[in-house]
């Protein structure tokens, strides 16, 4: 089950996500499990929640932009239900999801291992708690090597559109920074578009940073540098905790972040 808001009702068509179902559709056969994919509005989620009981008694749901009241309704009305790639403190359920924090401390760690102190952030312009973990750890770990971004080299952008067209790189042709963070392989990829038609060569110039490792971080020249999420053990711990809930009635809900790992390439 999928929300759309930021993940837009195209979201198959979107490598991350096209993965994560791929992935759970691969576990799910290998139980003998079948998957079938609904997507319901956020505006509509109370009244949507009743008729989806009566479809199936199990769910995982994609909560990429999920709030967290949504969130808590959907605990509340489904019996057996697993949220991946979100993540809410308070709310007393199963969740699965990247551990974004750690992340993009490794990102930042790399980059400034690099010797890269002018340093510039691409964030995403949707309030999401995976981008908001992102954040606080690429922030975290600046702060302990004394190292500020500043507000010209802080850009906010969409984190699903690729296609170069509408952002605007004439704020950072007289000042830009040596290496720059995007907070998701999209905004990396676009901005790796932009900056060759900008005639700025990547990484001597500028160097970029993703964050997931999406397939189309390989097809471009430079590849990404970015961070690798395991999709296909997301899938796994998401699936066994579903299956645990009717093994163990009693059982109370786990929190899991699954780690991430560097991918050194050429962008940075």
């Amino acid at each position: 089950m999928t929300t759309t808001g930021v993940v837009k009702s195209n979201y198959r068509t979107l490598p991350f996500f096209n993965s994560l179902i791929s992935c759970l559709s691969a576990e799910i056969s290998a139980v003998n499990g079948s998957l079938k994919t609904i997507t319901i509005t956020q505006t509509e989620l109370s009244q949507q929640l009743s008729s989806i009981r009566e479809t199936a008694d199990s769910f995982l749901v994609l909560g990429t932009d999920l709030t967290k009241k949504s969130a808590a309704l959907i605990n509340q009305r489904l019996k057996h239900v697993v949220f991946l790639d979100t993540y809410f403190e308070d709310i007393n359920a199963d969740f699965v999801t990247m551990d974004n924090y750690q992340g993009a401390r490794l990102a930042g760690e790399y980059i400034l291992r690099k010797g890269y102190r002018q340093i510039g952030y691409f964030a995403s312009d949707k309030i999401m708690s995976n981008f908001s973990e992102r954040r606080r750890g690429f922030r975290a770990i600046l702060k302990e090597a004394g190292v500020t971004i500043s507000n010209d080299n802080f850009y906010f952008i969409s984190p699903t559109e690729t296609n170069p067209n509408g952002l605007n790189m004439t704020r950072f042709i007289n000042k830009l920074p040596k290496a720059i963070f995007c907070e998701d392989d999209y905004i990396a990829l676009r901005l790796l578009k932009v900056a060759r038609q900008a005639k700025i060569t990547i990484p001597d110039q500028l160097a970029i940073m993703g964050f997931d490792d999406i397939y189309e971080s390989t097809l471009v020249s430079p590849e990404l540098s970015t961070i690798h999420v395991p999709i296909e053990q997301i899938a796994h711990e998401a699936l066994k905790q579903l299956i645990d809930q009717y093994l163990h009635p009693q059982r109370l809900p786990l929190k899991i972040l699954v780690a991430t790992k560097l991918v050194e390439r050429q962008s940075l």
